[in-house]
């Protein structure tokens, strides 16, 4: 796997203005006609955060100190995880035409759109200084920290987006389960709950869920100022190396027949 990864890397680097031009072209074509355009991935944030708070608000009555920066902080990680992993699902399916014409390497389709996602995740980010600032959260200096969980959760995500764009090709029933499969991920994923709300016996599953974990550490060092322990730190660097590394290994393994299926 760990081969697969450098030369993974070293093609990554020879297509660089490639993926540069898919990424654009995916950011085009998602404001296309919008009026608002970017401004959009701050606003969608504000707006899913705001009608969620009141909702979640009353029905739970969560004691969940400045409830609101809690749900978007976990709503903007778990909304580019689902983004990027459902577009680099289907992106060699959506390419097959250019595949068909010219040689590029296939992994560069996943990896574009997640990147893409990246992109307007970081426009997102700055919903919720928003939030901070009109809620009067303190500005702790661990803030400096933040960009680490997004960078692995963006390996996760790579990893994930691979697995399931290669897994498509042969399955397409996988566009449809894997709708299924994240709806119960965000249910399994404390976006508006504490886990301490849960049964004490339902805790140690919920910590095999690699999505606590990055927004746990996420929430840390943007809310409360503090630097987990190690524990936290290796659940996200283990699952963000297994993941990308699992799936560069399937997607080179099962790439060898896209003709035939795409």
């Amino acid at each position: 796997m760990t081969n697969s990864m450098v030369a993974s890397w070293r093609r990554f680097q020879k297509y660089k203005p490639l993926i540069h031009e898919l990424v654009g072209r995916d950011l085009k074509v998602k404001y296309r006609r919008s009026f608002l355009g970017y401004i959009w991935s701050i606003l969608n944030p504000l707006l899913m955060m705001l009608l969620q708070s009141i909702i979640f608000s009353y029905m739970f009555r969560s004691n969940i100190p400045n409830f609101p920066l809690y749900l978007i902080c976990g709503n903007t990680l778990f909304t580019f995880f689902n983004e990027a992993t459902n577009m680099g699902m289907n992106s060699v399916i959506q390419n097959a035409a250019l595949i068909k014409k010219v040689y590029i390497p296939k992994f560069i389709f996943p990896l574009s759109r997640v990147v893409s996602c990246f992109v307007t995740m970081s426009f997102s980010l700055a919903a919720i200084i928003v939030v901070m600032i009109v809620t009067k959260s303190p500005f702790y200096w661990t803030l400096l920290l933040c960009w680490l969980p997004l960078v692995f959760l963006f390996m996760f995500s790579c990893g994930l987006a691979l697995l399931l764009s290669a897994l498509t090709v042969y399955f397409r029933d996988m566009q449809h389960l894997y709708g299924v499969l994240t709806l119960g991920w965000s249910y399994a994923t404390p976006l508006f709950y504490p886990i301490e709300a849960l049964p004490d016996s339902i805790i140690p599953l919920m910590k095999l869920n690699p999505m606590y974990h990055y927004i746990n550490l996420f929430r840390n060092l943007v809310m409360y100022g503090n630097i987990p322990g190690p524990n936290t730190w290796f659940a996200n660097i283990a699952s963000a190396v297994v993941s990308l590394a699992l799936g560069l290994w399937a997607f080179r393994k099962m790439q060898k027949n896209f003709i035939l299926y795409i």
